[in-house]
């Protein structure tokens, strides 16, 4: 594959890539289109997901500026803290996690946290409304003890981490032709959007990018990806690139359970890539995105369109206690 015709940038060699295109012929039958799935549950950094792509890039400057601790922060089952902590280990970098929550022990909650401890992973407990200011707080005391922490914002969603789905919409497109009319994916922090926007404006992609929401409405999801896809152009070296909000594509109807509710709609998205394709996706993220892709396909929307859809992790919140006994709930 070729490199995007961008001002290069370092990047450490955390992800196996490319991630694999598959097609899923049972569930295509099923909705009445073409379906494939573009794997970044394989990225390999601790059970995979998207934010490999992005700590790629992040945790390179980390090593640029002498860093020793990386400090970010997400829920209590975020795939990007695991991700974050996974990284830190094989770079041999501290790992502290600002999670939002009630305070849970790793062996009763499991998923993602457990494996945030296995990794090393120092947490801090905070509330949501008070994430961001303990954030800067931790990052305050660690300097302040004499660390020398990197802070990563929340998903890995800034003009660095962004860009890194520049890249993997360059891969997908060398890997699959034609190309994809529509491309399905969750979106929270924007950056995996911003990302494949921005690729899309450099590569001359003019197929659908349609963002789930998973928690957030639509008019403030479209002006925060149209934000970061102009910042992550302007960090490639494309400030004459631009991106408004109407042409950011975000769908908000799914997402008004709240973030992390499991609701029937992902039960049954759920239950149906397990039990058509062997294809496990997660109940926060991938579970919602797909129940979306799954209700539009039955209302006609995607009918006979040839449709990716972007598997961005996250399985290991398959095996916390908050959703695990839920799963088998009618």
């Amino acid at each position: 594959m070729p490199p995007l015709p961008v001002r290069p940038w370092p990047h450490l060699p955390l992800a196996a890539l490319p991630t694999p295109v598959q097609f899923l012929p049972r569930l295509s039958q099923t909705l009445g289109l073409e379906l494939w799935v573009k794997r970044d549950d394989l990225t390999g950094l601790a059970f995979g997901g998207n934010k490999t792509r992005k700590l790629a890039y992040l945790v390179a400057e980390a090593l640029q500026q002498g860093a020793d601790t990386l400090v970010t922060a997400g829920a209590a089952q975020s795939n990007h803290c695991r991700q974050t902590a996974a990284a830190a280990a094989q770079w041999g970098l501290r790992a502290v996690l600002v999670l939002a929550g009630e305070p849970q022990s790793p062996a009763e909650a499991g998923g993602n946290l457990a494996l945030d401890a296995l990794l090393g992973a120092q947490v801090v407990w905070t509330s949501w409304d008070e994430r961001d200011q303990r954030l800067v707080e931790t990052v305050e005391a660690l300097r302040a003890e004499g660390r020398r922490p990197y802070l990563i914002p929340y998903g890995g969603s800034n003009a660095l981490g962004a860009r890194a789905y520049a890249d993997a919409l360059a891969e997908l497109l060398d890997q699959l032709d034609p190309a994809p009319e529509v491309i399905v994916l969750a979106s929270s922090s924007g950056g995996t959007q911003a990302g494949l926007v921005a690729g899309a404006r450099l590569l001359g992609y003019t197929g659908i990018i349609l963002g789930i929401s998973v928690d957030q409405p639509a008019h403030a999801l479209q002006k925060r990806v149209a934000a970061l896809a102009e910042a992550a152009l302007a960090h490639m070296g494309r400030s004459d690139l631009t991106v408004h909000p109407s042409e950011v594509l975000v769908d908000d109807t799914y997402a008004q359970p709240g973030y992390g509710v499991l609701t029937a709609a992902e039960r049954e998205a759920i239950t149906l890539a397990a039990r058509l394709e062997g294809l496990l996706v997660d109940p926060v993220y991938t579970g919602r995105a797909l129940a979306g892709l799954v209700d539009r396909a039955r209302r006609g929307h995607l009918f006979g369109r040839r449709v990716v859809f972007w598997h961005t992790g996250g399985t290991p919140a398959l095996f916390a206690q908050k959703y695990l006994p839920n799963l088998f709930h009618s």
